[in-house]
């Protein structure tokens, strides 16, 4: 039987930060012998045959680049809703997204990005203009209190094995005895799945009980991480348009310009570890 080809869809405006989306997906495409789907979204039927055109031929041009197949999508509608639904439809398994962060102008997605993230099943990595290097080879994995742990280091887990990744294990500091308790727990529990993984790892712990996402992005920031993984806590659909996240949005328009490896905790696929197999 063959196996199912990994296919990551890259939504692109034709901008500087959708380029670099393009470089981190051409990485993930070859790590995994998959393809590229380019997708743009148009406002109208009059300017599809022009889209059609331009995103032929930058398809071809990436594809000579990078030496992986790249297919295009031109879609007319709007990318809230559109994104997800071709990603549904041709059963991406990854999307690589680019955000030009919180400030100056809203090329793709910007600010919202998450409410692009809350529609869509299939996990995302979100870029800035920072490059992909040679890949992702260290990994900083959040560790906290919230029920999504498990779901972020499967997910972790599996880049990291393909990647030949370090994972860095970052947890908050905690004064509350049942927190610390918990907490001491989940770690256990990450550190006997990457050892059974044989995946490298450490283990930090922040220095302040508050700021924690601050605390992250500073860390992250010093031992120059790869990727940053989260989970999207939002679960509605009818998020503000303008920060629709607030700690989500810290993290992915970090001023390291760290990309972010970010999922809705719905996913049942990811807890099943299948993603990356």
């Amino acid at each position: 039987m063959n196996k199912t080809v990994y296919k990551v869809l890259v939504p692109t405006d034709f901008s500087k930060v959708a380029d670099c989306a393009m470089e981190h997906a051409a990485k993930v495409a070859n790590i995994f012998s998959g393809e590229i789907h380019l997708l743009h979204v148009v406002g109208k039927q009059s300017e599809v045959e022009n889209a059609i055109e331009k995103l032929d031929k930058i398809a071809e041009n990436t594809s000579a680049k990078y030496k992986v197949p790249v297919l295009s999508i031109v879609r007319i509608g709007n990318i809230f809703e559109d994104i997800g639904d071709v990603a549904a439809e041709i059963k991406a398994r990854l999307i690589v997204m680019g955000t030009h962060g919180v400030k100056g102008i809203q090329h793709l997605v910007g600010s919202y990005a998450l409410k692009v993230i809350t529609h869509s099943k299939v996990p995302f990595i979100v870029v800035q203009e920072r490059g992909v290097r040679e890949g992702y080879k260290n990994i900083v994995l959040p560790v906290d209190n919230s029920q999504e742990t498990k779901q972020k280091l499967s997910l972790t887990a599996n880049m990291a094995k393909h990647f030949g990744a370090k994972v860095h294990i970052f947890a908050p500091k905690e004064t509350d005895e049942f927190r610390i308790t918990k907490l001491n727990r989940d770690l256990t529990f990450a550190k006997n799945y990457l050892e059974e993984k044989e995946i490298p790892f450490d283990i930090q712990i922040a220095e302040d009980k508050k700021g924690f996402v601050k605390q992250l992005i500073h860390y992250s920031a010093r031992i120059d991480a790869d990727l940053l993984a989260a989970v999207n806590t939002h679960d509605s659909v009818a998020l503000p348009d303008f920060l629709v996240g607030g700690e989500e949005q810290e993290l992915i328009a970090n001023d390291a310009e760290i990309p972010v490896m970010i999922m809705n905790p719905t996913q049942e696929f990811i807890a099943s570890s299948v993603l990356f197999t």
